[in-house]
């Protein structure tokens, strides 16, 4: 009895352990991942929605929910984000408080969609608008449209003006659904409140959340990347390159050439520029730094390169991006000025200026010539031939002087008929 009561229990312990290992062996299930879509799409937020889907896919997550509040963005970027989510295993859901654009795409590649009252979906039309452009982009809508058998036709009215969609839009204009509109025209399950609303639709409302957060990275690029952002960090470039070109000391140059670095870079790796356009501020940034350093005063280097770094700064937002563009750089151009002018009170006199130029200031060893005024009249001996230039004396002073071209022998008595600065003119006196 007893021994069968042991091996009773080693089964039993036997049994336990392999069941708690079995469970500590299984995936986590059941989570929900929440992806941000909000602010501008870029690459950034495609490699975020790219890692997240992953993510998912390991934890055995039991849906993605895409929170979209954007305006748009590149293009680029959100149709790599279309296809991470069409291509993901966790099933894919939407709130939507706004989605234009680029927004729109990443939206549609949703199974299920909520708007929340007021919200609104489409305005897709892309920029520049291109008959291959066009054409492109409405493909891309129309063939995601048609995945979850929506309206492939106002999927397509929201890039295409061309594409008649009666009663939702006027003849000639791009499509934007209103949350009822969307609605009724099956692109989006209901209208709700909230994301906590929108949860309990898809119902997911006691499921544990996970928000998908940006890397270090990401963050800087998309931060940097703001317009606004955008404009300080070009107003201190702009900044180093004027204060060098008052202190010639190579500090503020660097110090505005890494901002500068810094703009670019950041709108490389979000998407929005190139090699191709950093290669353009470098040259810019060369000429202007050749005209400072190397070879001052003609100008012509010194414009160039100006004008190459403001086109070149323009283009690295993208042409999706001009409006804001010059909202940064007009930002930047006031700030500088304004900057600039505060600064001049407390810096040195211009050394680039002093570069072209001889100085006017005295220094402490130069010592101006005596006032000899006081010999004026005066009557005195040459000590010397005055052939025109010799020494006289005066009383105990001893005088260079000049006459007025005439030879004079030494000895001859002498007056002072004229005083120029350090120039003392005289003539020989008349006999007695």
């Amino acid at each position: 009895m007893i021994a069968r009561r042991i091996v009773a229990l080693v089964c039993l312990l036997a049994g336990a352990g392999s069941a708690w290992a079995a469970a500590s062996a299984a995936p986590r299930g059941g989570g929900v991942v929440v992806i941000p879509i909000t602010g501008t799409i870029d690459e950034g937020m495609a490699h975020l929605v790219e890692r997240a889907v992953a993510e998912a896919k390991d934890e055995h997550a039991r849906a993605i929910v895409l929170d979209v509040n954007t305006f748009g963005g590149l293009v680029s970027a959100a149709t790599e984000i279309r296809d991470a989510l069409l291509g993901s295993e966790v099933p894919v859901d939407a709130y939507v408080r706004r989605a234009w654009s680029a927004g729109a795409l990443v939206t549609l590649a949703a199974s299920r969609i909520t708007i929340a009252p007021g919200g609104s979906i489409g305005d897709a039309q892309p920029i520049p608008k291109t008959v291959k452009t066009v054409s492109a982009l409405r493909s891309e809508f129309e063939s995601t449209a048609a995945r979850f058998h929506r309206d492939t036709r106002l999927a397509g009215a929201m890039v295409d003006a061309t594409v008649d969609a009666p009663p939702y839009k006027a003849p000639g204009a791009i499509l934007t659904l209103t949350a009822d509109q969307a609605h009724g025209a099956g692109f989006s399950e209901a209208t709700v409140a909230s994301f906590d609303a929108a949860m309990a639709r898809f119902g997911l409302a006691g499921a544990p959340r996970t928000s998908a957060a940006y890397t270090l990275a990401e963050q800087i690029a998309r931060i940097a990347t703001d317009p606004n952002v955008s404009g300080f960090l070009l107003t201190i470039g702009f900044l180093g390159l004027l204060i060098e070109l008052q202190t010639l000391h190579g500090i503020a140059g660097a110090v505005g050439a890494s901002a500068l670095a810094l703009f670019f870079g950041t709108h490389v790796y979000a998407g929005f520029s190139n090699g191709l356009v950093v290669a353009l501020a470098l040259v810019g940034l060369l000429l202007i730094l050749f005209e400072l350093h190397v070879l001052p005063g003609h100008g012509i280097a010194g414009t160039l390169g100006a004008l190459i770094l403001v086109a070149s700064v323009l283009l690295a937002f993208g042409l999706p991006f001009f409006v804001g563009a010059l909202q940064a750089l007009a930002l930047a151009i006031v700030l500088t000025i304004a900057v600039f002018w505060l600064l001049q009170r407390v810096l040195p006199e211009n050394a680039f200026m002093k570069r072209l130029m001889f100085a006017g200031t005295q220094g402490p060893d130069y010592v101006a010539s005596l006032d000899h005024r006081h010999l004026l009249g005066a009557s005195g001996t040459a000590l010397s031939f005055l052939r025109p230039a010799g020494v006289a004396t005066f009383g105990n002073a001893r005088v260079d002087v000049l006459t007025e071209g005439e030879f004079v022998p030494a000895g001859t008595p002498v007056r002072v008929t004229r005083v120029e600065g350090a120039r003392i003119f005289v003539r020989p006196e008349a006999a007695p």
